[in-house]
This record gives structure tokens, sequence and C-alpha cells, in this order.
């Protein structure tokens, strides 16, 4: 291409990152919230409860409702692109944090039905249904809560292990699109049957201004902001280039892409606007940040959306969201760095090594893959002197060991002991150079892996 990466200030190289220090207030601010519901049902309870196996099981009930909903928005708002959460944690945490609460949501939500049910049934002494129907036609908005309510199961069974590997990326992503449906259908009937609500103006207000701040982030970082970008940005195709089986490398160019302030190693979200790719936005590494109005991506065929990338037409329209990511050169405090690639991994590699290279670092890349078509940007990474790169390919069975063992990178890396390391590839690949180099006894915080997966 002839374009030249811009060189990286790397001032703070040397001390270890900021980013990540927030994530403990980011905790205790989700605690505190757990808290201050519990305060609002609490202080809501009459003054003088008779504890019958009615009122116990109603109150539980509407406690386990509020709970879950407040985490709804936690939920949202997590995965809403907001700075200072991304900045705090990184967005793979993010994401983590995100799954891990949806089976805490889906067990409220449950046990909020459940309990609810329970309680008309002990006070009406019927069958479990007739109090399932007395619920739904005595309680104002309960068929819209019933959709809603239908629609959070649905999500939550479509994100289980084994629903998830026979789900396409591009139907699990609009399904969970439906959660903001499933949000706004079941808020009316917290409100409306809400015993905490009803007769409480100040308890209402603080509800629909937590409902109210966490559609605006929404709104914000996910659709005003992003849109400013693109007209700002006008990202277009500009060449798409084969870098070897499956993998393939798409040049995009735009005014001021200077000013989106990527740094090696991260990722944007990017959404091509053309046939069989406009509907869902997926994240990809830069694998040559932006100098001259142009920058790169280094996408390896996973999936029918990146396995399509080559289909791509110059001129077509781009919108980008980003950047995020904390697998960035500050991440880092030694002179010496070992960095460890495979699959389309090497794109946020590639531009790291560049980065720390131009840094005047020690820099040493072990590059692997199941065959030599596979190496991507290998002349571009062999022209980074003085960096040493080790390509190492081939399967397991033809090389007779595997080269990511505790010995073979030992024998690569003589020095590995004294190295910071950075790994990008496919999980299982990831999690072997993770064990190893444990095994070697290199310390986990010099040792540095994003996983994103927003499945």
């Amino acid at each position: 291409m002839g374009t030249t990466t811009a060189r990286t200030p790397l001032g703070s190289l040397g001390r270890k990152r900021r980013t990540g220090r927030s994530g403990p207030l980011l905790r205790t601010l989700i605690a505190a919230g757990v808290i201050g519901v519990l305060c609002l049902w609490w202080l809501g309870a009459p003054s003088a409860p008779a504890f019958t196996p009615a009122f116990t099981a109603t109150s539980l009930g509407e406690l386990s409702g509020m709970v879950g909903a407040f985490l709804v928005c936690v939920q949202v708002l997590l995965i809403a692109r907001v700075p200072w959460f991304e900045h705090a944690v990184g967005m793979d945490r993010l994401v983590s944090w995100h799954r891990t609460l949806g089976s805490t949501v889906l067990f409220l939500i449950f046990t909020h039905v459940l309990l609810m049910v329970l309680g008309v049934q002990f006070l009406t002494s019927g069958t479990p249904w007739a109090a399932t129907w007395e619920v739904l036609t005595s309680y104002p908005d309960m068929l819209t809560a019933l959709i809603g309510t239908v629609l959070f199961l649905i999500i939550g069974i479509s994100s289980a292990r084994i629903p998830r590997s026979r789900i396409s990326y591009e139907a699990w992503y609009w399904l969970h699109v439906t959660a903001y449906i499933a949000i706004f259908l079941t808020f009316f009937h917290e409100l409306s049957a809400g015993v905490h609500f009803i007769d409480n103006p100040v308890n209402r207000a603080m509800w629909i201004t937590l409902y109210v701040a966490t559609a605006s982030a929404v709104l914000t970082w996910r659709f005003i902001l992003p849109a400013a970008a693109a007209w700002k940005h006008r990202l277009r195709v500009h060449q798409i280039v084969n870098e070897g089986d499956g993998i393939n490398s798409v040049w995009l160019s735009g005014p001021h892409l200077d000013e989106l302030g990527v740094r090696a190693g991260q990722f944007m979200f990017f959404r091509f606007v053309t046939v069989g790719h406009m509907l869902t936005s997926h994240p990809f590494s830069i694998s040559r940040l932006p100098a001259a109005g142009l920058m790169r991506i280094t996408v390896g065929a996973l999936g029918d959306h990146s396995s399509n990338m080559h289909h791509l037409k110059p001129g077509t329209v781009v919108f980008a969201e980003g950047p995020f990511g904390h697998f960035t050169p500050e991440a880092s405090s030694r002179h010496k760095v070992l960095l460890i690639a495979g699959g389309a991994g090497i794109g946020p590699i590639r531009a790291l090594a560049q980065s720390l290279v131009q840094a005047g670092r020690d820099v040493v890349l072990v590059y692997r893959s199941t065959s030599h078509d596979r190496l991507a940007l290998e002349p571009e990474l062999r022209a980074m002197r003085p960096m040493v790169l080790h390509t190492v390919a081939g399967s397991r069975a033809e090389l007779g060991h595997d080269p990511l063992g505790p010995q073979a990178l030992k024998h690569l890396v003589k020095d590995i002991s004294e190295r910071e390391i950075y790994i990008c590839g496919p999980e299982g690949m990831g999690i072997t150079a993770e064990t190893s180099l444990s095994a070697l006894g290199i310390a986990k915080q010099l040792i540095h892996r994003e996983i994103l997966s927003m499945g």
C-alpha cells in the first residue's frame, strides 16, 4: 500500500497502566445500587407486617422483582459503550460481567413470578393455575409484563452454551436486541402494580429516573455519538487484500482518522453498509493504525460474517464505534516484550509490534499457524527490524510436539523469564500459551490477554 503507520507516542511505557483501577469502584457502585433497592423495599414495607405465608411470599416476590429490574438496567449500562465503564475495566470484562449478571437476572425474574403466584395461592387457597390467572387478570399491565418476561426467558435460554453454539451470531444479536422491548414492556407493571411505587411519588420518581438514565446512556453512546462520528470520519472500504488462507485485510479510508484515538492493540465495532453485513456490527482489531487517511483491519474467516469479507466492494460505507480495549503497549512495564500470535490474532499483534519496535523495545514475536499458507502479514513482520520473528507452522502431529508448550517456548525465547508477554489468537491457543507461561514461572500480571466474545 505504500502507507506508513504514524509513530505511536509511548511516553507512558514503563508505568503500569492506570486502566482497570476503577474496577473496584464500579463493583462498589453496583453493590451500593443493590443495597439502595433493598432499602427502598424495606422502607416501603408495612409498619406492622403480618408475617403470614401469603405476605411473606408476596414481599419476597416484590423484592426479587425490584432487584432483578435494577440489575437489568445495570446489564444494559455495562454494554452501552459508556467510556468510563470501558476505561475502568475493559470491554472484555464488561461483556463477562454482563453475561454473569444475565444468569442472576433470570433467576430473580423466575423467583419473582413464582413467589407472586404463590402468594396469591396462599391467599385464595386455590390451585397454582387459578392463582396464575388471578395475577394476570387482577393486576394492571400484566399482559405486557407477561410478554416481556417470556422475551427475557427466550433471550436467557439462547445464551446458554448448547443453544448458543447452534445459533448464528446474527440471529443471536437480533434476538438480544428484543431485550430493549422486554424492558419497555415490563416497566409499566412495576409502577402500576408495585406496592412500593403506587402511592409513593418519591419512589416512582427515583425508579423512572433509573430507567430514563439507562435509556439516555444507550441513546447517547450507542446511537447519537456513533452517528456523529460516522458523519465526521465518513469511513469507506478502500481495498480488500487477501493475506492468506481465509485471512483478509480490509483497508478503510476517511477524513480525520487520526482523531479516532486508536492505540495499537485496540479494536472497534464495524458495521459495513451492504447486503449480508449491515444488520450487525462486529469487533475487529486494528492491524495498522490510522495514517494518511487510511487504516486497516485484518480478519480471519471465523463465521458467516468474517468469511464474506472478501466480497466487500471498494466504496462501501462503514460505521465504526470505538476504540476499545486495554491490550495496548501502555499495559507493559518491561523493556523486553514477547508477543505470541495465532490466526487472526496477528492483526492486533502486528500493530503492537510496530509500536513497541518504534519505541525502542526489545521485541520477540512467536507466530503460530497450522500451515504456512495462513501466516498473514509475514513480510511486514520480517521488515520490523530489530524485532526477532519466530514462525511455527504445522499441526502438532506434523511437528511432533506442541510448539507453545513450556519447553518449546523456552527453547525459542531463552530469556522468556525477563519478558512481559502479550497473547492474541484462538481461545485454545491462548489457554495453552498461558498454561505454559505459568509452568515457566511467569507471573500472571506480566501476561496480557484480552478475550472478547460478544456471544
